[in-house]
């Protein structure tokens, strides 16, 4: 059996492009003693993916030029040599962008519950990196509490729009989005009931969020950083939280980032900002998985997934994430026959 894999060829620079990555065929991995085959079924195509091309530091090392491209996954598993993993069962893990993958001590997977009444694609968004990411980012780091006033950008995103979902039934007094559209503001309000979404790409924006939140923003879930972060900065209520998940408008710039000006505002409303990982929460991930998915079989949170079909196109969804061409959690199925039971 062949192991299709793509590659980083280049350091983008930029948006990638066909130049950026390379597809390959290589053999099959063996499966040895305390390991596991599994025969990848779906990619989770993240914006931390991009940042990973760039030889700069971050949380993780950078992807080396000719290594498999990074990115978390599920598969099945087929051959086990490893009694944790059995035969059939759904995994939960880094994947890479390939179709064979081995799970052992350097590389470890979880196994997925079957039997939730939940589909692959749902429980890889929902109960997945993002859904968790914005479980501990809203409710620990940010620490949200009911009455907040509370403020998303990235809305219509896999993580934004269930921010904004767990802020609503937690009690929040106003959910206000940002989103660059009006089809994805519409979005944001009709599907993922916000009170209100602000299109990033109108003129104004910061009188349009004061206009949005007259008593200043208690809580701010940024997904974009940049401009819009020092709009939020210069709204913040007394005692405001700011939680910094991700600064996507900034992965593809090929010019220096561009600064805030407005975080003299964290003094005088006595706020704090604060970034995190969400894997600091790797022990936690039942107890946000447990509660988010009561909330989708209850109908309480909404969600929707952008398919992309075949490995091969990996790279175009990762684009997609920056060029707005997605709606909701964007994964790339590989082998479409994997099913929960």
């Amino acid at each position: 059996m062949d192991n299709r894999q793509i590659l980083l060829a280049e350091r983008p620079v930029g948006p990638i492009n066909a130049s950026t990555t390379k597809l390959v065929v290589a053999p099959t991995p063996t499966c040895g003693e305390g390991e596991a085959l599994i025969k990848v079924a779906m990619l989770s195509i993240d914006p931390t993916i991009r940042t990973w091309m760039n030889d700069a530091p971050g949380y993780l090392p950078p992807i080396q030029v000719g290594d498999v491209i990074r990115g978390s996954g599920t598969g099945v598993v087929v051959e086990s040599r490893n009694e944790y993993y059995k035969v059939g069962d759904v995994a939960f893990g880094m994947t890479n962008w390939q179709e064979w993958v081995l799970a052992n001590d350097e590389n470890r997977f979880s196994v997925v519950p079957q039997g939730l009444g939940l589909d692959l694609a749902t429980m890889m968004n929902v109960l997945g990196v993002t859904g968790i990411t914005a479980f501990f980012g809203l409710l620990d780091v940010g620490q949200m509490k009911p009455g907040d006033v509370v403020v998303v950008s990235g809305a219509a995103g896999a993580t934004g729009s269930v921010v904004g979902q767990i802020a609503k039934a937690r009690g929040a007094e106003r959910v206000v989005g940002i989103a660059g559209g009006a089809e994805k503001c519409a979005e944001v309000v009709e599907k993922y009931g916000f009170d209100e979404c602000l299109d990033c790409r109108g003129e104004h924006l910061g009188r349009r969020l004061h206009e949005a939140c007259p008593k200043g923003v208690d809580l701010y879930f940024d997904n974009v950083g940049g401009p819009i972060l020092d709009v939020v900065l210069a709204n913040v209520a007394m005692h405001a939280r700011v939680v910094l998940c991700g600064a996507i408008s900034q992965y593809n710039a090929t010019d220096a980032r561009q600064g805030i000006e407005n975080t003299s505002m964290l003094i005088t409303r006595r706020a704090r900002m604060e970034g995190f990982i969400v894997l600091d929460y790797a022990h936690r991930f039942v107890e946000a998985q447990t509660e988010l998915a009561g909330m989708v079989l209850s109908g309480a949170l909404h969600h929707q997934e952008h398919l992309v079909q075949g490995l091969q196109r990996a790279p175009e969804a990762l684009n997609l994430l920056f060029t707005g061409g997605n709606h909701g959690k964007t994964l790339v199925v590989v082998d479409e026959s994997v099913q929960l039971g």
